[in-house]
């Protein structure tokens, strides 16, 4: 397989010129040609979104080049197949892309670039190895494209209420949020010094964090106001306020100590790595479920995304299976071969 992908490397590393004029067309999809040039032109673009760059043409014997190449080719083949085959379809519905509606794409692409003269419009094409015609040719079949998809498939999907029902009964979780807590701290930092945390520097913090719960518990101090003025943490600033946050990112021990205290409940002190904290219950917040009316919208749009992959996965096999594809290179049909498999493994999972 690994030679079969290297069509455009071999072609160019040394074959006789009969040979290469044999291999130029790849495949005719009912009638229609694609070449060693559109397979290489794609190749090229994939690279270049992979961030990788190589010489197709003068260095075939590269290792990472084979192997960028094998991992590429196959969803290349069956990209190009499909897009050729609605294309196709577009033109047999008499889709086309107008004068008109060229003209304001150009405008709209010269616009988003900051693209003011023609020679400055030009010149950029050129740096893409394109020309204007090249550029109507791929509009054109972008637009036909989403044409095909919206009139021949998306169009006539719809969702019914059995089916938002039985997605809304099988994600509950998706429409669930989790419980959460807001707390507000308190931190006493032990100081330390270049021998590490003595005992009783450790001894005074604890006593100072014991003593500020007192003076919350007993002496009925205001934490919100106490925070800002003894806390060590950064929270300090807002009060010493933390969250809201989800119970579920909360670490097991603690998340027991919280589910154990009630609103304004003030914990134990609490050892941490680098000091002591105190941790108030401001409030809690049960899981709560969206009721299917309240989720109607949001499970329509899953629904719909879900019927949309599979409708047009069938369309495309349905083009494919009345073709006429005629491949002129094994090796390139059995890339276009494995990508099928591949996609129609990624469909089932």
């Amino acid at each position: 397989m690994r030679k079969a992908l290297l069509v455009v490397a071999l072609l160019a590393g040394g074959i006789s010129i009969h040979a290469e004029i044999i291999e130029q067309i790849l495949v005719k999809v009912n009638g229609e040609i694609f070449t060693k040039s559109d397979l290489e032109q794609r190749q090229v673009a994939a690279l270049r979104q992979k961030n990788q760059a190589f010489d197709l043409k003068s260095d075939p014997g590269n290792a990472q080049l084979r192997q960028a190449l094998d991992e590429i080719t196959p969803q290349i083949m069956v990209e190009a197949i499909d897009e050729m085959l609605i294309v196709q379809r577009g033109r047999e519905l008499g889709y086309k892309l107008s004068d008109e509606q060229f003209k304001r794409v150009v405008e709209n692409i010269r616009k988003e670039n900051k693209i003011e003269t023609d020679e400055q419009f030009q010149a950029a094409l050129k740096s893409e190895n394109m020309t204007m015609t090249d550029l109507r040719r791929n509009l054109e079949r972008q637009m036909i494209v989403q044409q095909v998809r919206q009139n021949e498939v998306l169009g006539r999907i719809g969702v019914t209420d059995d089916e938002a029902r039985k997605y809304y009964s099988t994600h509950l979780n998706e429409f669930t949020t989790p419980p959460s807590v807001t707390l507000r701290e308190i931190q006493v930092i032990v100081s330390a010094d270049l021998q590490g945390v003595n005992v009783a520097s450790d001894e005074a913090a604890k006593e100072k964090i014991e003593e500020l719960r007192k003076r919350v518990t007993d002496g009925g101090e205001n934490f919100e106001k106490l925070a800002p003025e003894v806390s060590d943490a950064p929270s300090k600033a807002n009060g010493g306020l933390i969250g809201p946050i989800s119970v579920s990112d909360v670490a097991p021990e603690l998340r027991k100590m919280i589910e154990a205290m009630k609103v304004d409940d003030v914990s134990e002190p609490i050892r941490l790595a680098r000091g002591y904290q105190l941790l108030k219950l401001e409030t809690i917040s049960p899981a709560q479920t969206m009721t299917f009316e309240q989720a109607r919208d949001q499970i329509g749009e899953h629904v719909f995304t879900d019927k949309r992959k599979g409708e047009f996965q069938k369309y495309l096999t349905k083009l494919r299976t009345q073709a006429i594809i005629e491949w002129k290179n094994q090796d390139v049909k059995k890339a276009f071969e494995e990508g099928l498999k591949h996609q129609a493994t990624s469909s089932s999972q």
